[in-house]
């Protein structure tokens, strides 16, 4: 089983993906919906809930973990390493190496939460590859709460996805890091917003392609990610599953869990 935890339920852009690239794969999905956002908690916070997170999913069966939360890949990911001994895989350095591999003009963007964007995570990684390359960032604060009310296409949305991407718009970025997992289902808006030359890189298609080259590379883990799938939040509203069920595109039934 491949297990995937999250702030919320943006993480379901990474099962989402999984489903595409990996069919075959038991996900076994936490969301921490009780004690979300992670975006303007403290470290100490994040670290000690990331843990916990990690700690349930391996309870439930999970072979492999993938920390779908930005912000807990940015400020956590250190001590889910030292603690956790499975495969682990984080949606920032995929999408750092993509965006590097894509920019022409060495001017990217970054958009995501206060947390992941006070970190300057993503502009150190850039940097350590080539620093060269300008980097841009911006928070979105409320994009998370518009994506999980299911505002994905709502006037308001419009006007303040505009309003987030006009500094970079104006720097000239030619690459555009979505730095959420929440932010895929936004992409649409997004790019009409930064313009269809500006390219998008999509952290939860780039870290599910870092996962299936590495199955590719350890056949012998095949066997152990087959599975019944099984979603689970620490928080369960009859809201949140209607809007699950149409970004995953099939129905999903949560069961409350707690972590601790």
């Amino acid at each position: 089983m491949i297990g995937i935890f999250d702030s919320g339920i943006g993480g379901l852009t990474v099962a989402r993906e999984l489903m595409r690239q990996i069919p075959e794969a038991g996900i076994i999905y936490f969301g921490d919906t009780a004690r979300y956002p992670y975006g303007n908690k403290s470290k100490q916070t994040i670290e000690r809930y990331a843990l916990q997170d990690a700690h349930f999913l391996i309870s439930q069966g999970a072979k492999i973990i993938v920390v779908a939360c930005n912000t807990a890949s940015a400020l956590a990911i250190d001590a889910l390493q030292a603690e956790i001994s499975l495969p682990l895989f984080e949606v920032i350095t995929p999408a750092v190496e993509k965006a590097v591999r894509v920019t022409a003009s060495k001017n990217v963007g970054v958009i995501g939460t206060r947390g992941t964007v006070n970190s300057s995570i993503y502009a150190s990684k850039i940097h350590d590859i080539d620093p060269q390359i300008k980097v841009a960032s911006q928070a979105c604060p409320l994009f998370v709460p518009l994506v999980e009310e299911g505002w994905l296409r709502r006037p308001e949305t419009k006007k303040i996805v505009r309003a987030y991407l006009a500094p970079l718009k104006a720097q000239g970025i030619d690459t555009l890091i979505l730095g959420c997992t929440h932010y895929p289902l936004l992409k649409s808006q997004i790019q009409e917003k930064i313009g269809r030359r500006v390219k998008l890189v999509d952290s939860a298609e780039e870290v599910v392609s870092r996962i299936v080259e590495y199955i590719k590379n350890n056949p012998a883990i095949k066997n152990q990610i087959t599975g019944q799938s099984r979603f689970y939040l620490s928080d369960v509203s009859s809201h949140t599953e209607g809007i699950a069920s149409k970004w995953l595109g099939r129905a999903v039934k949560f069961e409350q869990a707690v972590v601790e």
